[in-house]
């Protein structure tokens, strides 16, 4: 692929878009998402938006928070999901990596954060539950898992009728080796084994999802969120049922496509 050249699919609902490189991804979503949050600005007073974190979103972000002229003062922002027991000044915490990437460069309306250092996460969680409702979101950037999780949904816990709109998980052995991977966490006895995240059906509500998934180690799975049937094994294949989700990928993400995706 040319430098700038995109290739654009659809698989089911779903987008697709291939870029030359992460940063050209980002750019991309970014460009997507602020499109989305001047529409949403002319004809709302505030709006809900839910921000994902990891290394996945770190071009995107940087891209969003570089536009000029964006409705952040109408925007209260949610985040996708956040560990039990470690505190928000952690490096590893997803408060901290938003309050870095994130609410220290734009003034944002409000940001409502998890504590998942709170005494009683079952409170939170249902605390959160009732903020994310009120809000309505209407934009959710999010990435996928090495295991294909979406948030915290792991294939174990990943359930795409949720009755709840954010609970506790625990967290299986891929997922904590990915933030060991990414380094996150030095080794794989320090990451928290359990969780608050958003659910699959509070993420699917969403009008409008645009999900960043560049890098060479999420090609594998962006295969089988592609190709395979849809289930719970590999829970972002539900995203392809969504009526409006783009998908951004690189080129080392989207290494393992051939023969699976048919050009428009």
């Amino acid at each position: 692929m040319e430098i700038n050249q995109v290739k654009r699919f659809q698989i089911g609902s779903m987008n697709v878009e291939v870029h030359s490189d992460s940063k050209a991804a980002g750019a991309a979503a970014a460009r997507s998402a602020a499109d989305a949050l001047w529409k949403l600005a002319e004809t709302r007073a505030y709006f809900g938006v839910i921000f994902a974190t990891g290394v996945s979103q770190m071009q995107t972000l940087d891209a969003l928070t570089s536009i000029e002229g964006l409705p952040w003062d109408k925007i209260r922002g949610f985040h996708m999901d956040e560990y039990i027991g470690i505190s928000a000044d952690h490096p590893a915490s997803f408060r901290w990596y938003l309050r870095e990437r994130l609410t220290r460069k734009v003034s944002m309306n409000e940001f409502y954060e998890i504590d998942g250092s709170a005494p009683d996460p079952e409170k939170t969680a249902d605390e959160y539950s009732a903020l994310l409702r009120a809000a309505d979101p209407q934009l959710c950037l999010l990435g996928i898992g090495e295991n294909g999780h979406l948030a915290f949904n792991d294939p174990g816990v990943a359930d795409f009728s949720d009755p709840r709109d954010a609970k506790i998980v625990y967290l299986d052995a891929d997922c904590r080796r990915q933030q060991v991977a990414e380094g996150w966490f030095a080794t794989f006895d320090e990451v928290a084994d359990a969780a608050i995240t958003l659910t699959i059906p509070a993420l699917l509500r969403v009008p409008k999802l645009i999900v960043s998934v560049p890098g060479h180690r999420k090609a594998a799975i962006i295969r089988r969120v592609l190709s395979e049937p849809l289930s719970t094994d590999c829970p972002a294949t539900i995203l392809r049922t969504h009526p409006d989700t783009t998908l951004y990928l690189d080129l080392e993400s989207a290494a393992g496509l051939e023969g699976v995706l048919v050009s428009q």
